[in-house]
């Protein structure tokens, strides 16, 4: 069912998150020397590609094909080549150990899997390799009753909370976790005033 959405929201000929990378998710890639990133649920390719423009070997995947033809239509537009894979995260294989970094834009995953899907994830990122993740709060159902247009899962559930987090990737060094209040322009769907919690974690 999730797949048929993605494909719907992602079949229009606009980017629906934009052409832009993730604010966050920018500053933060470059601090990083490049080597092998990890994107998953990535959508229309806009962190991906980026990640290739600042130098990264990129692999993503997501389970929709109309989300791979946008990314791959715009790493040509900006003269990178990305990998891209259409599959579903209980499906998508990879060594151990085979990433430097694991980007996590607004990748919400349903409760009752989220932590075993972050440990999965975790395990295919080095010793040293480092995580940025960006996602909705659970105080975002606030701005999302409001304004619909804020984005992000309706289910309490699907959101973060900091606790969680720590809980999940309780392998890694904290380099910074905090929730922050935020004013998206993010495309027709992250646009607004909204409530997001903000990582970066070195895997020990």
């Amino acid at each position: 069912m999730m797949k048929e959405f993605w494909n719907a929201r992602y079949g229009s000929g606009e980017y629906v998150y934009g052409t832009d990378p993730n604010v966050f998710f920018s500053k933060e890639i470059q601090k990083l020397k490049p080597g092998k990133a990890l994107f998953p649920a990535e959508g229309e390719g806009r962190n991906a590609v980026f990640g290739a423009n600042c130098g990264w070997e990129v692999m993503a995947f997501d389970q929709s094909e109309e989300g791979k033809k946008k990314a791959l239509q715009l790493a040509h537009q900006k003269g990178v080549k990305i990998e891209y894979a259409v599959t579903s995260l209980e499906d998508f294989e990879a060594a151990e150990e085979s990433f430097d970094a694991l980007v996590l834009i607004f990748a919400h995953f349903p409760a009752g899997v989220r932590k075993e899907f972050h440990r999965k994830l975790a395990a295919m990122l080095k010793p040293g390799g480092v995580l940025i993740l960006e996602g909705f709060s659970k105080r975002h159902l606030e701005f999302n009753a409001i304004n619909p247009q804020a984005g992000g899962p309706k289910d309490p559930g699907m959101l973060f909370s900091e606790e969680e987090l720590r809980d999940d990737f309780s392998g890694f060094r904290f380099q910074s976790l905090e929730e922050k209040f935020v004013n998206l322009h993010e495309g027709e769907f992250h646009s607004g005033e909204s409530a997001v919690v903000r990582l970066v974690a070195e895997k020990q």
